[in-house]
């Protein structure tokens, strides 16, 4: 099947329903409804995990952390790269962003980029060009829970070294099983929070969010 804008946003809609993320309550998100069997659905559909539609520890802490701490975003251009639920974006957005940039190559999450951000009434930019390769304009780079494939901790361990290297604030949000970026790391926050939904009930894990450089 031939994936369009109008079949992923149709997918997200079937799939998923608004809930609010116990640390990021603030934030509506369209979330799986059942957590194993969107993944089959996902596959048969794209032949990808829906990372979208699980509010990840990495991006809960991340987006937590920006809504405590405004001045980290505020009236600045911010990019969220490998968004997924674009949690961060999302945050950022309502800290008072300049500009806010949710990117992630797989056309479903940027439907559901899209559909969150009309759910919370808020103005985000989405992009599913690869931008791992390019130098965007920004001033800002929010990423967290993608360090998962060898070939991808490559790329944005590349990504993120260039972007410091112009100046760019890189802030990274981990949990408990990710992998970090090689670059050196200022601890900033941690929080405890379950995934929403469960995927297993009573399962806590750790987040953390960092300053690289």
């Amino acid at each position: 099947m031939i994936i369009t804008s109008a079949v992923a946003r149709a997918f997200v809609l079937e799939h998923a329903e608004p809930m609010r993320p116990e640390l990021v309550p603030e934030i509506e998100l369209y979330l799986a409804k059942q957590p194993f069997d969107i993944h089959q659905d996902a596959h048969e559909l794209c032949g990808d995990i829906p990372f979208w539609a699980f509010a990840w520890g990495g991006g809960q802490g991340l987006a937590r952390y920006i809504l405590d701490n405004p001045h980290t975003v505020a009236g600045k251009r911010v990019l969220d790269i490998g968004a997924g639920s674009a949690i961060e974006a999302l945050a950022a957005v309502k800290a008072g962003a300049k500009r806010s940039i949710a990117n992630d190559t797989d056309l479903v999450s940027c439907a559901a980029a899209t559909l969150n951000a009309e759910l919370n009434h808020l103005v985000l930019e989405v992009s599913s060009d690869d931008l791992l390769g390019d130098d965007p304009d920004i001033d800002v780079v929010l990423i967290g829970d993608v360090f998962y494939l060898p070939e991808l901790v490559t790329r944005v361990d590349a990504f993120l070294d260039r972007a410091r290297r112009r100046g760019v604030t890189v802030y990274f949000g981990d949990r408990t099983t990710t992998k970090r970026p090689t670059a050196p790391m200022s601890l900033l926050a941690e929080y405890r929070a379950p995934l929403t939904p469960e995927l297993e009930i009573g399962y806590i894990e750790t987040t953390r969010v960092w300053l690289l450089g």
